[in-house]
C-alpha cells in the first residue's frame, strides 16, 4: 500500500517574522478546534495517512499552530507521526477503548461525586442551562450538533451503524448525569455515571459485530474478490 511521504520539522520560533505569544497561542487553539471537529465527525478518517501541509489546506491554519495542535492530538494518541511517513489518523482499536472504559467508569465516579458535592453555584446554574437546552433538543439534535459534547466513537456509533440514529438513549443518559449534579444528589450522580458507562459498554459490543473494520481503519486493504 502507498503510503503519502512527509516528515515534521521544528519551527524555529526566534525567526522574526513569528507573531506575538497571544497571538500564537490564539492561533494554536483555532488550528486545534478545527482539527479536533474533523476528528469527532469522522470528516479525518480513522487510519488515513496525511501531511501537515494537509491539515494546513483543510483548516486554512498556518504551519506552526497546526504543528503545535498535531503535537497534543499526538500526546492524546489521536494523531500518529510517522517518521518518513507524515501523520496518521489514529484507528480506533475497540477493544483497547472498551478496556479503557472500565478505567473512564472509576475516574468519572470520583469525578462525578466531587462535583456533586462541592459545584459552586455558578457551575450548577451552568449545568442546569446546559441539561435544559439538551431537553429541548432532545427528539430534534441531529449527531454533527451532538458530537460538540460527545466523540468520535459516538459519531460512528450513531452515524454508521445501521438503526442506530436515535439519540435519546444517550441525551437521556448525560441529562441524569448534569441534573443530579446541579442539584447536589451525589449517589444519584454516581449511579446516573454508571447507566452511561453501561451504555457504552452495550455500544461497543454492537460495534465489534456490526461495523465493517474499514470504517475504524480506512488504511485496511480490502479483501480479494472471489
Amino acid at each position: 500500500m502507498a503510503r503519502r511521504k512527509s516528515t515534521l520539522q521544528l519551527v524555529d520560533p526566534d525567526r522574526s517574522e513569528a507573531p506575538t505569544r497571544r497571538n500564537r497561542i490564539n492561533l494554536f487553539e483555532l488550528a486545534y478546534q478545527r482539527i479536533e471537529d474533523l476528528l469527532v465527525n469522522c470528516q479525518l478518517k480513522p487510519g488515513r495517512f496525511l501531511t501537515v501541509q494537509e491539515l494546513q489546506s483543510v483548516t486554512g491554519c498556518g504551519r506552526t499552530p497546526v504543528h503545535s495542535a498535531v503535537n497534543r492530538f499526538a500526546a492524546d494518541t489521536l494523531i500518529i507521526i510517522r517518521p518518513r511517513h507524515g501523520l496518521q489518523i489514529a484507528p480506533i482499536d475497540l477493544a483497547r477503548e472498551r478496556l479503557l472504559l472500565g478505567l473512564r467508569r472509576d475516574m468519572e465516579r470520583f469525578v462525578i461525586r466531587l462535583a456533586a458535592e462541592r459545584a459552586s453555584l455558578s457551575h450548577r446554574n451552568q449545568m442546569l442551562h446546559i441539561g435544559r437546552a439538551l431537553s429541548e433538543r432532545r427528539l430534534t439534535a441531529s449527531i454533527d450538533a451532538f458530537n460538540k459534547l460527545d466523540r468520535r466513537i459516538g459519531f460512528i456509533y450513531h452515524r454508521l451503524l445501521p438503526g442506530r440514529t436515535d439519540l435519546t438513549g444517550t441525551i437521556d443518559r448525560h441529562l441524569a448525569i448534569l441534573n443530579a449534579i446541579a442539584n447536589r444528589h451525589a449517589d444519584r450522580a454516581v449511579a446516573a455515571s454508571d447507566a452511561l458507562i453501561d451504555f457504552m459498554d452495550q455500544m461497543f459490543v454492537e460495534m465489534e459485530t456490526g461495523l465493517d473494520p474499514s470504517l475504524l481503519d480506512c488504511s485496511i486493504e480490502p479483501l480479494p474478490g472471489p
